[in-house]
């Protein structure tokens, strides 16, 4: 596996990328001291597989164990794993490589079902894991865990590439993966909704346009993810999908 910043960009046409799959893997309750509003909020809890003829990546692994006060704050409903693959008609023992958008324990819980497997994580993130009080620990430093360090962006397979897309944690990371018929952005929790997505990438359109101030000020990374034309962009709690407008 050749994983490094120089790596080259591999065209649509020629990426050996299968297919990208949605994987169900439960749900939690955000209450309202986290939406923002006056109500709590349930939430899809959706990870990704990524078929490619180097192998099976999987992206996230869905709500792990925790302590009682975070069952009690978040009341998870979870969907296994294994169930959620044999549902798409795969095995733990498929996976080939794993990366998580970052480590909080509704991102990485299935973790330690991999044991061995290659993890992808930008170094920033396990940093921060492994300092305590970030997440559960249990989840991070497992018997067999095995862990590719990050720094920055990076071609895992050709097709294949980690984006940087810090905000919800310093660490966190998106999939960009390169398909015949268009780019796919697998966004993790880079924004919780496809709404803000769309809120942001409108609002760099109207900087680019060259609109009045005062404009909405956006995540300087959706640069760089704009610069792949993602037809689609997937997210880790929401089930909707961006598509471009189709008006450009």
């Amino acid at each position: 596996m050749a994983i490094g910043n120089a790596a080259r960009r591999t065209s649509a046409a020629d990426a050996p990328v299968r297919g990208v799959r949605r994987l169900d893997l439960g749900y939690f309750v955000r209450p309202p001291s986290e939406t923002g509003g006056p109500e709590p909020r349930v939430e899809p809890v959706l990870a990704y597989l990524v078929r490619h003829d180097a192998g099976l990546l999987l992206f996230d692994t869905g709500i792990g164990a925790a302590d009682p006060g975070t069952e009690a704050h978040y009341r998870p409903r979870r969907r296994s794993l294994e169930a959620a693959l044999a549902a798409a008609g795969h095995r733990l023992a498929d996976i080939s490589l794993v990366a998580n958008c970052h480590l909080h324990f509704d991102h990485c819980g299935g973790n330690p079902l991999l044991s061995g497997r290659t993890v992808l994580v930008q170094a920033t993130e396990l940093a921060l894991a492994r300092q305590g009080g970030y997440t559960i620990d249990a989840l991070v430093d497992f018997p067999g865990a095995v862990y590719e360090e990050l720094h920055g962006e990076a071609e895992v397979w050709p097709g294949v590439r980690v984006v940087p897309t810090p905000g919800h944690t310093e660490g966190h990371q998106s999939l960009v993966v390169e398909r015949p018929d268009g780019t796919v952005v697998l966004a993790g929790q880079a924004h919780d909704r496809a709404s803000d997505f769309a809120s942001d990438h409108l609002a760099r359109q109207a900087a680019l346009d060259g609109v009045a101030a005062p404009l909405p000020s956006y995540r300087p990374w959706l640069e760089r993810l704009a610069a792949f034309g993602p037809r689609r962009v997937l997210f880790a709690h929401d089930c909707s999908v961006w598509e471009p407008s189709g008006c450009r």
